[in-house]
């Protein structure tokens, strides 16, 4: 096999080679040579911030493509939900059902849903006055950071900045508004792991109990080469459709960031 795989790797390099040496050929036929267009990249002053260089707004396009896995993923509620709705899916034991695909989308459209307000407050009192140059670069920009952080505010524990509050060393902010975002991020995500978690908890009690039962009457007929999950999972399936669990799963995730 690897001389014949040897062989084809040959065969395609020279092939290859073959169409390089004819296209040049052919360019000088005709009198064209082959030239790489120049590509020239030039930065102009803008008079308003709506005329921004069009180079500087693709670096800035760039920047925020890179950064914005990290911004949705550690700045809104989309931990919580992506981790709750994985725990939901262990404790039915449905392996790969919903698919990953299906648990990342939906929760990345309830974050959408969620974190709606935030958006438009800083549309509202943020880009859209900066656009209409009311307001400042710098002003922007806090205008932006401070619904956000009334957000995360709101869902982290105390316990959770003073923590990180005491690993920095710094001195104990007078208000919410005097703590540093470089503390108040970590503390957002420990809080919401440990949120989802305790949510989780609660998920995985009805569907321990059923498997438990399950279990129980399998050994009590002498079943014992029989895995109990492979029976509970129709049940759990059951139940879960009878009471209505999406409605009850999706509405409580949301609820809880009220």
């Amino acid at each position: 096999m690897s001389r014949i795989e040897n062989r084809e790797s040959k065969v395609v390099l020279i092939v290859v080679v073959m169409a390089l040496t004819l296209t040049l050929l052919t360019f000088k036929a005709y009198g064209k040579p082959l030239t790489i267009p120049p590509i020239n990249i030039n930065v102009s002053d803008a008079e308003n911030p709506g005329q921004m260089a069009l180079t500087l707004q693709i670096l800035l396009l760039l920047t925020i493509l890179s950064l914005a896995p990290a911004i949705l993923i550690m700045l809104t509620s989309f931990t919580r939900i992506v981790v709750v709705l994985s725990f939901l899916r262990q404790a039915m034991g449905t392996q790969q059902m919903p698919p990953n695909q299906v648990v990342i989308g939906l929760a990345l459209f309830l974050t959408f849903f969620i974190m709606s307000p935030v958006w438009q407050e800083i549309n509202k009192n943020a880009i859209q006055p900066y656009l209409s140059e009311n307001i400042s670069q710098k002003e922007a920009l806090d205008n932006s950071i401070r619904p956000l952080r009334g957000f995360m505010l709101k869902q982290t524990r105390e316990k959770d900045l003073a923590m990180f509050i005491n690993i920095a060393k710094i001195d104990r902010p007078k208000g919410p508004s005097d703590i540093p975002i470089h503390i108040l991020i970590p503390a957002f995500i420990i809080s919401e792991l440990k949120t989802a978690f305790q949510i989780g908890f609660l998920i995985y009690i009805p569907f321990l109990i059923l498997d438990m039962v399950v279990a129980s009457i399998l050994l009590s007929m002498g079943m014992l080469m029989l895995p109990p999950i492979l029976i509970s999972l129709p049940f759990k399936l059951m139940l879960f459709v009878l009471v209505d669990g999406w409605s009850l799963i999706i509405g409580s995730l949301v609820k809880s960031f009220a």
